[in-house]
């Protein structure tokens, strides 16, 4: 099936996101008066055992070497949002180069990902995951190193908890946010090596 990706890109581009709560409404839009943002200046921060684990190299990076694992893997918990039709629509905004998994590897297993979209130098984190302990922190780590290089300027976590919050995520109100998406839409930026 093909999505009216212009029309998702708008939605992303004006502070929504798409999920899905029950499968009898199917997938909705949704706004939240607050976002959390992962800080892509100083104020970002992680733990020192995890400075030795990156220290180790025990993980390498890709992106989009397994797309469509790294959405499963973001899918696969007791209560989730990432619906089968959600699952297809990024698989199609990462066809049209909007969608991107951040990925860790341990040799030839998938160690960990980040989902998320890229528009302009907003990127907007959809999910995370793991299979290996430590491998969506470390791809954390190097997603925001890597945003850094690229010259982003908005990470978008949409929602904080007390995992982000050790990175130094921290939550705005609606219209601080709006204001720093439009900004950051209109900044072109390449996500991708």
């Amino acid at each position: 099936m093909k999505y009216y990706l212009p029309g998702i890109i708008e939605g992303y581009s004006q502070g929504c996101f798409l999920m899905e709560d029950d499968e009898d409404s199917g997938l909705q839009w949704y706004s939240s008066n607050e976002h959390a943002l992962i800080p892509l200046d100083d104020r970002f921060r992680y733990p020192t055992s995890l400075r030795r684990v990156i220290n180790q190299n025990r993980f390498t990076v890709k992106i989009n070497g397994d797309f469509r694992s790294v959405v499963k893997g973001c899918a696969d918990r007791d209560t989730t949002w990432i619906s089968t039709e959600l699952e297809d629509i990024y698989w199609e905004l990462c066809q049209a180069g909007w969608a991107y998994s951040f990925e860790t590897w341990q040799g030839t297993e998938l160690a960990g990902g980040i989902l998320g979209l890229a528009i302009g130098s907003a990127f907007i984190g959809e999910s995370m995951f793991f299979n290996i302990p430590e491998g969506s922190k470390v791809a954390m780590v190097k997603l925001v190193e890597h945003l850094r290089q690229r010259k982003f300027t908005l990470f978008d976590a949409q929602m904080t908890n007390p995992h982000l919050e050790r990175f130094g995520s921290y939550t705005i109100e609606s219209q601080a946010y709006q204001d720093l998406l439009a900004s950051a839409i209109g900044r072109d930026c390449k996500f991708d090596l």
